[in-house]
């Protein structure tokens, strides 16, 4: 198969703009890495901006979008089926793919082969988790001693409740860790990154969130309370839907709620970095581009790069 042209960053880094315009040269296909992107009627608040996939009116093909209705369940193991059923798809037909997105804990699971998610979902642990603070489910996740705990991304107490899952279940068994650990097939990959100096980050989130608030994310919070979705499910996918459903359901001001989300949204782009740095620990090479130069001269860089690097590992 084609090695994995892959392209990450923080939130608000340009990737997926890199990302379109790399397609369009190679003509690749995009495979998105974003745990809410998945999910059908979350569109604002997870930033799909889906009109970005088309360049001088060709549409770049999309994969792992929408693929999902609100208020279902979906881990790294649902993602590394569908990732292997798209990226032998793409590689049948000759279509180079382009692997984008920014949650790390999905992409270190292909690019490593770590496979720790496959573990299976435990309800009544998790009824038992569930309205624990994040402090006191960080505090569980470090009574264990597991190989995983090197691994786990434990930034929100989505993944903390996940992450102490995983833990529990290797600590019960710990015949089948070194099998979890091993169990996925690791694809060569070439890795790009995208990291904006922190000042233009911070203005580029800044901007964002209000530019959406102003497009009706909040609306869109509303629209899904009433399809069905219990404040508590839209608390769980965290950001933009915790904070707007604590001012919908009044628990935050809206001065309270702006100011909290994007408090949040800075750490959680600090906390992606600081993920990232732990993927290059970890022996994954990522070439980092400069973040201000113009998208065209960021994408043939890339091309030529990438170009030259499948000639070297072929």
């Amino acid at each position: 198969m084609k090695p994995l042209l892959v392209i990450l960053g923080p939130t608000a880094s340009g990737k997926t703009k890199l990302a379109v315009k790399v397609s369009k040269l190679i003509h690749g296909e995009i495979i998105s890495v974003d745990s809410r992107q998945i999910y059908r009627g979350m569109d604002i608040g997870t930033g799909k901006d889906l009109h970005e996939y088309t360049i001088d009116r060709i549409d770049i093909p999309y994969h792992l979008i929408n693929i999902r209705d609100a208020g279902e369940q979906y881990n790294v193991n649902d993602f590394h089926r569908d990732f292997s059923k798209a990226y032998a798809e793409l590689d049948d037909r000759g279509s180079t793919t382009v692997l984008c997105g920014g949650t790390g804990f999905y992409l270190h699971s292909i690019l490593t082969g770590h496979a720790f998610n496959a573990i299976p979902v435990n309800e009544e642990l998790r009824s038992l988790l569930i309205n624990l603070s994040k402090e006191e489910l960080t505090d569980r996740f470090h009574t264990y001693n597991t190989e995983y705990q090197k691994l786990a991304d434990t930034s929100t107490h989505k993944r903390l409740i996940r992450a102490i899952e995983i833990s529990q279940y290797l600590t019960q068994n710990p015949e089948l860790a070194q099998d979890w650990n091993q169990s996925v097939e690791k694809p060569e990959a070439v890795i790009y990154g995208l990291n904006p100096p922190v000042e233009i980050r911070r203005e580029r989130i800044s901007a964002r969130l209000n530019a959406r608030l102003a497009e009706g994310m909040i609306e869109e919070v509303e629209r899904l309370m009433a399809s069905g979705l219990t404040p508590a499910q839209l608390i769980y996918y965290g950001l933009e839907y915790k904070y707007i459903t604590l001012y919908l359901t009044g628990q935050l001001s809206l001065t309270e709620m702006k100011a909290r989300l994007e408090t949040e949204i800075h750490r959680f782009a600090k906390r992606q970095m600081t993920f990232f740095r732990k993927m290059e620990k970890d022996g994954l090479y990522i070439h980092w581009i400069n973040a201000m130069m113009e998208t065209g001269e960021q994408s043939e860089f890339v091309v030529s790069h990438y170009e030259e690097a499948i000639n070297r590992l072929h």
